[in-house]
């Protein structure tokens, strides 16, 4: 018997349509794996954007394709609602989809407890704590940059380019492209301090070098990374090491699916 995950956001629209899909499947021929992904040749996901970002972290990426149902909020890679269940069967079973791949963002943070890599689907964010300035080294590939003053800056993905990136005022990047978009957060131009002010588009070869600067005027201030949205509980960052990685996540669509047309609906 053919087998499809289902991971489910914890709240009473969520649970319904999860249950709902779990018995329209078993009427279908299907197994449903409630909160399971191994063993599962299609995992579905019942949430918003931000719940799907979290199940792939949680599972680790797995090497399956992925399904969305929405009911949060925007719903970017979230493409089927509630009546779109026996919809969304019937054309996974005649094989009636069309599969987009998105490219992942890697990185390797070296802090005073050791080395952690770690891996996101729309960016990668280094930032300073608060209201206070985050002073960074940049390299790009081999070359040295600059010395970036502002708030930090959002390494992401063209899956990222229309989250945290979008409202940053980076560029929409369609999926279809390979490459990474470097984004200021809050840039500082002054007679101290000198800054680029617009993202930066790098092709798929070139990788990041983000390192904390410590003087005298900044010594006592702590760096953060955050992945997708979620900061992680590190101290002491010396360097963060971002690429775009091989490594891609696949969401089967199934309505005459188009980026642009999605762009326009969401965003525009």
């Amino acid at each position: 018997m053919k087998k499809i995950g289902i991971i489910q956001y914890e709240n009473g629209d969520s649970q319904r349509l999860a249950a709902l899909l779990a018995e329209r499947l078993r009427a279908a021929g299907y197994e449903p794996l409630p909160d399971r992904v191994d063993g599962a040749e299609l995992v579905v996901c019942i949430g918003g954007d931000g719940s799907f970002l979290h199940t792939l972290r949680r599972f680790d990426f797995p090497d399956v394709p992925f399904a969305g149902f929405n009911t949060g909020h925007l719903g970017f890679f979230q493409e089927l609602g509630e009546e779109d269940i026996d919809y969304f069967i019937k054309k996974y079973e005649s094989g009636d989809y069309t599969s987009q791949a998105y490219r992942t963002v890697e990185a390797v943070i070296e802090h005073e407890g050791g080395s952690l890599p770690v891996r996101g689907l729309n960016e990668i964010v280094v930032r300073g704590s608060g209201a206070r300035l985050c002073h960074l080294k940049i390299t790009i590939g081999d070359s040295f940059i600059e010395n970036f003053s502002g708030d930090g800056v959002v390494v992401s993905t063209p899956a990222g380019s229309t989250a945290y990136n979008y409202a940053l005022g980076g560029s929409i990047v369609d999926p279809r492209l390979s490459l990474l978009q470097l984004s200021p957060i809050a840039p500082v131009n002054s007679a101290a301090y000198r800054s680029f002010t617009s993202g930066i588009l790098l092709p798929p070869d070139l990788g990041v070098g983000l390192y904390p600067v410590s003087d005298m005027r900044n010594r006592d201030r702590e760096t953060f990374v955050s992945v997708d949205g979620e900061t992680l509980p590190l101290q002491g960052i010396h360097s963060v090491s971002v690429i775009l990685s091989e490594k891609a996540v696949t969401l089967l669509r199934f309505k005459d699916y188009s980026f642009w047309n999605t762009v326009k609906e969401k965003l525009l």
